[in-house]
């Protein structure tokens, strides 16, 4: 037999490593501290997806508390333009959470780091500092650093998805 059929046949007989938690962090690491750290850590994770739920459900919350406050404080039923930006605010905050959550999931289930979707959920994070700015407070410094972050940020997301239409992932 030769070398590639042994390691073909070797790789078919063990378990499927590719949905192992990522690889950097084995459960079957040789020294026995470190393994039980790397568990420690998987642990850990877990935690932050269970208080990220929690997040998600108290912003959503939130979300319905500044509704309703807004729409009982007179003029009744009328929300200005503020009370729509503040409560679009509220609502990228509980989407910012929502894809921190995917971004825990993601970590959680494959052993690939989600570079484009923790650019994406940068993207959002910045969306949603430019739709509460008070532009009365605003420094020219402060919106020509947002616009150059925004900008970083919109090149790298174009960056990575021009890479990932040419890169095949599955292999």
């Amino acid at each position: 037999m030769a070398d590639n059929d042994k390691e073909v046949t070797s790789a078919q007989s063990r378990p499927d490593n590719r949905h192992e938690l990522h690889q950097e962090l084995p459960i079957d690491f040789p020294d026995p501290f470190f393994r039980g750290l790397h568990r420690v850590i998987r642990f850990a994770i877990r935690v932050l997806a269970v208080l990220m739920v929690a997040v998600i459900l108290w912003g959503v919350g939130d979300v319905i508390y500044i509704i309703y406050d807004r729409l009982i404080t007179p003029p009744f039923l009328l929300l200005n333009i503020n009370d729509i930006f503040y409560t679009f605010g509220a609502f990228m905050a509980v989407l910012i959470a929502v894809e921190i959550f995917i971004n825990i999931r993601l970590y959680l289930g494959t052993n690939v780091f989600p570079v484009q979707l923790v650019v994406a959920t940068a993207l959002m994070a910045i969306a949603r500092k430019v739709i509460v700015l008070d532009f009365e407070t605003l420094t020219p410094m402060y919106l020509l650093g947002i616009a150059a972050t925004t900008l970083a940020l919109g090149i790298t997301y174009w960056l990575l998805r021009q890479g990932n239409q040419y890169h095949d992932w599955d292999d």
